[in-house]
């Protein structure tokens, strides 16, 4: 069973000769076995027969499981990071960029669910590469382009209350929560999920912003 309570269905093997094992396909089988079995119960083994190859064949591709979850972080973190770029450099009030960057990210994780408990929700193995320099800087890349637009608001004097940092990282932690239980509680009765944005957001930027 995967975490969102469904059955993973396994390829059949690729007999020789059928062409190439794209990378793609390896990174969405592997990050939904992470996922589900988390990464000691996630092998090589289990990763090839879910594409439907030796594990000979995914060698070929990845070295061995570590890298596979780090270019799986790696590639989530930088959609959100070029979609906070774009944001940050409008030529709009600070306030009005805060709130798209928090729904870009509310969208985001909502987009990529299987990903997004990968990357933030799921404890980090100790001896991996997964905490590897390049995931991490493009992690706070992201924050700190965040955090940079909240600053301007409290630079205006705009902030209710806190300053830009705990500010910054109150509105993070709360569009986190929200993503990470309809990840995670997908067969709870949650309201419509454009509506718990939108009240999240309303309640978000009212709550600690001064018109």
């Amino acid at each position: 069973m995967t975490a969102a309570g469904t059955t993973t269905r396994r390829s059949s093997r690729k007999a020789k000769g059928d062409g190439y094992l794209r990378r793609a396909e390896i990174l969405g089988a592997a990050e939904r076995i992470f996922v589900a079995e988390g990464y000691e119960g996630a092998t090589i083994r289990k990763i090839a027969d879910e594409v439907g190859v030796s594990s000979t064949a995914l060698y070929m591709h990845f070295p061995d499981k570590s890298a596979i979850l780090l270019e799986i972080c790696e590639r989530t973190i930088e959609v959100l990071l070029e979609r906070n770029r774009d944001i940050a450099a409008k030529p709009i009030d600070a306030v009005v960029r805060v709130r798209m960057m928090l729904e870009a990210y509310m969208r985001w994780g909502l987009e990529h669910p299987n990903a997004y408990q990968l990357v933030y929700s799921t404890p980090r193995p100790a001896a991996t590469m997964w905490a590897g320099e390049a995931a991490e800087d493009l992690g706070l890349q992201c924050y700190n382009i965040f955090a940079g637009v909240v600053r301007e608001v409290a630079a205006a004097g705009r902030l209710r209350n806190g300053s830009a940092d705990s500010a910054a990282q109150a509105l993070w932690m709360s569009c986190h929560g929200v993503v990470a239980l309809l990840a995670a509680r997908p067969r709870f009765a949650w309201a419509e999920r454009d509506e718990l944005i939108k009240v999240t957001l309303e309640a978000l930027i009212n709550g600690l912003v001064v018109d």
